[in-house]
């Protein structure tokens, strides 16, 4: 993974946003703005840890994965009387414009730093050495070298085992017989999720038929691309898929538009976009894979007011409660014992679920 990831999180030009309240960014117009309206960051003087919070593309307001970041810090500063600092960045920023955000953050007195994606892990990489007394974390991260620097920590997840299991919910659902995966950025990150959606659906149902199609090869716009998405999604609806799982941050608000005018379904990622989609997307969204950013960030947050930061690497997965499945709604109740008896077999080893398509 790591080398091709690195070539995806390479992107030019940039503008440096560090602020304390929140982002304007809607996530391409699905749902409501609500996280974005919320500015802990401007209200927290606590006395205790100073987080930074170095969002993605698409910042607070995505509705997806910053916004369970958010959700994490969110409870963290409440819990730990903590202050914080965000910064988001920009489409095609250099890789120096994420080095300057974690640098601002720590040169202002954070004692812990999070970078929000994989994008940050050679800017995290490169600063935390400098900053021997800071402790940073990186969500899907990962470290180039053979030996982890040590004051930071990588936090990945089993995205393919959430997955797995949104995947028996969307061949079980299936009427047609076939089902879509629209991936933001071709690259291995993002084919843990079909890889697992793939080999769930098809232990569901082995003759299921699953489409695929990526919005970008490599351009990390990918992820803030909702007319891509949407087009993406409405292709394959009409090659008669009628449930479409997206693995795409905020492109993904296309991905429920498209599911609204096919009269399809779709399936959300990261967070439970049942609860932050529109009325009419709603009927639309069968469940969500959740994967628990806000988890992970809180857990990290939590290790280092308790001196004892997380370093290295740390997996988050089904036994962990790392990733999962939603049931807003109530779509998937008639198939919830289904869809846990996978689980129970993913958890005790029975089913080893694949990372690669």
């Amino acid at each position: 993974m790591r080398r091709l990831t690195q070539l995806s999180a390479v992107v030019c030009v940039a503008a440096l946003a560090l602020t304390g309240c929140g982002s304007d960014s809607d996530g391409g117009g699905n749902g409501s703005k609500d996280s974005a309206s919320k500015d802990i960051c401007k209200t927290a003087k606590g006395d205790g840890p100073k987080i930074g919070l170095a969002y993605d593309v698409g910042g607070r307001g995505d509705q997806s994965f910053n916004d369970s970041a958010y959700a994490g810090l969110e409870k963290a500063v409440k819990e730990f009387d903590a202050s914080c600092v965000e910064g988001e960045a920009t489409d095609g920023e250099a890789e120096s414009a994420r080095e300057d955000r974690l640098r601002q953050m720590a040169d202002g007195g954070a004692t812990a730093v999070i970078g929000v994606g994989f994008a940050y892990s050679d800017a995290i990489n490169k600063v935390a050495p400098d900053y021997p007394d800071v402790n940073f974390g990186v969500v899907d991260g990962f470290d180039p070298d053979t030996e982890a620097n040590k004051n930071v920590a990588y936090l990945g997840f089993a995205e393919e085992q959430g997955s797995f299991l949104v995947g028996v919910a969307a061949a079980e659902k299936s009427k047609s017989g076939t089902i879509g995966f629209v991936g933001g950025v071709h690259n291995d990150l993002i084919k843990k999720f079909e890889a697992g959606y793939t080999a769930g659906a098809k232990a569901a149902k082995p003759d299921v038929k699953v489409l695929v199609n990526y919005i970008q090869e490599s351009d990390l716009k990918g992820f803030g691309d909702p007319a891509g998405g949407k087009a993406a999604a409405a292709g394959q609806y009409d090659k008669g898929a009628d449930v479409v799982y997206h693995a795409a941050g905020g492109s993904g608000a296309g991905v429920f538009d498209a599911a609204v005018e096919a009269d399809k379904l779709a399936i959300g990622v990261d967070s439970d976009q049942y609860l932050t989609a529109t009325a009419e997307q709603k009927p639309h969204i069968l469940t969500s894979m959740l994967k628990r950013v806000d988890t992970a960030t809180y857990d990290f947050i939590k290790s280092v007011d308790d001196g004892k930061a997380l370093t290295s690497y740390q997996v988050y997965d089904l036994k962990a409660d790392g990733v999962g499945y939603s049931k807003s709604g109530g779509f998937v109740d008639d198939i919830a014992s289904d869809i846990d008896g996978f689980k129970e077999k993913i958890i005790s080893g029975e089913i080893k679920v694949p990372t690669k398509p």
